[in-house]
């Protein structure tokens, strides 16, 4: 499994916001992500890989990589927490989107 942690973000020459996260994680799939990311693949200044993307997946989280080979982000925990928000309405449906919210902006602390 990739890890990732958002380092930074900056505009691009378009005024669209871009989110630079490090991977990190075993080396076979280090390996995977590279061949996976083929020209698009890029270090930074102590050679730790890079993931670029104009969606912000959270401060951390996980890249998955597709059997067609493309990079993504795994959103589960997101989709998880929308289809119970969704699941109930009104006042009950409000406080779980905001305990899920809360909860996912604090993983890892």
């Amino acid at each position: 499994m990739l890890q990732v942690k958002s380092i930074r973000v900056y505009r691009s020459k378009n005024g669209n916001p871009t989110f630079v996260y490090q991977v990190s994680g075993q080396k076979a799939d280090l390996e995977a992500f590279k061949k996976a990311q083929g020209d698009y693949y890029r270090t930074d200044d102590d050679n730790n890989p890079l993931w670029f993307t104009t969606r912000f997946i959270g401060d951390e989280g996980k890249l998955l990589i597709t059997s067609n080979g493309n990079v993504v982000p795994d959103m589960s925990e997101f989709d998880k927490q929308a289809s119970l928000v969704s699941q109930y309405g009104g006042n009950f449906g409000e406080i779980l989107a905001k305990n899920a919210v809360k909860n996912l902006g604090n993983k890892g602390e």
